[in-house]
């Protein structure tokens, strides 16, 4: 008979050799677990992710040094999965240029937290493990923020203007689609979310892209009236005047 794993402290029985991929995948299936359960990373402990994988605490310090890298690589596949997804839309966008391509990122974006709302909470809007300056260059958010750098990147290449340095403009962008996320999932006018959804995230390219002076004026004075009428039937006061276009 071959060998036998033998029993953990926790009760699961021990990896053969060479099978340590396999016990990291049941430890970040069971951080993963314990996220959405909880909603936060602030009750995980390396013992609370012991218990739910089944195994050792010492077993779970062989693959990551502390929390925050198990919280880390436990959301690392959603933030690919994005940045995925961003890549794909751009690669498709068949028309606007370098100026559609950023903009069919921009709605994968907004897409995903649609369609995930759950993971894209744990992933932008509950405090993760506090750590260092120089190693939060390292998270895993950076996939995401690189996309929207290098989109925006490609316009400026390519002529266009950029109201913004393209650093401190794929931030802006960024920061900007989080809050207009945030907002939905907390004021969700329901059927039609993302429509308001897209249209702020447009408004929002507008700024940073500003194109020819007719285009923005016209954007000024007549906005998007879809999301306006969307705007004014959730946030405004229900006693304001309907403008007439709107009736």
């Amino acid at each position: 008979m071959g060998e036998q794993p033998t029993p953990s402290a926790a009760g699961r029985p021990r990896s053969r050799r060479g099978q340590g991929e396999r016990l990291r995948t049941e430890i970040l299936a069971a951080v993963d677990r314990l996220l959405v359960e909880w909603g936060s990373a602030e009750k995980l402990t390396i013992r609370a992710v012991a218990r739910e994988a089944g195994v050792a605490a010492p077993s779970i310090y062989l693959h990551f040094p502390d929390k925050a890298e198990l919280v880390w690589a436990a959301l690392e596949g959603k933030y690919a999965e994005l940045a995925a997804l961003m890549r794909a839309a751009d690669a498709a966008a068949e028309a606007g240029g370098p100026a559609g391509r950023l903009r069919a990122q921009v709605h994968a974006y907004c897409r995903f937290a649609l369609v995930d709302p759950g993971h894209y909470r744990l992933m932008y809007e509950v405090r993760q493990p506090v750590v260092d300056a120089e190693r939060i260059r390292r998270h895993p958010a950076r996939l995401v923020s690189g996309s929207l750098r290098q989109a925006l990147a490609c316009c400026r290449d390519a002529g266009l203007t950029v109201s913004l340095p393209v650093e401190q403009a794929a931030h802006t962008l960024w920061a900007g689609l989080h809050g207009i996320v945030s907002l939905s999932h907390t004021l969700s006018p329901d059927l039609e979310e993302e429509r308001l959804l897209l249209g702020l995230a447009d408004g929002l390219l507008g700024s940073l892209l500003p194109g020819d002076a007719a285009a923005r004026a016209a954007l000024a004075e007549h906005g998007d009236p879809g999301v306006l009428r969307v705007i004014r039937a959730t946030v405004l006061d229900p006693q304001a005047p309907v403008p007439a276009a709107e009736r």
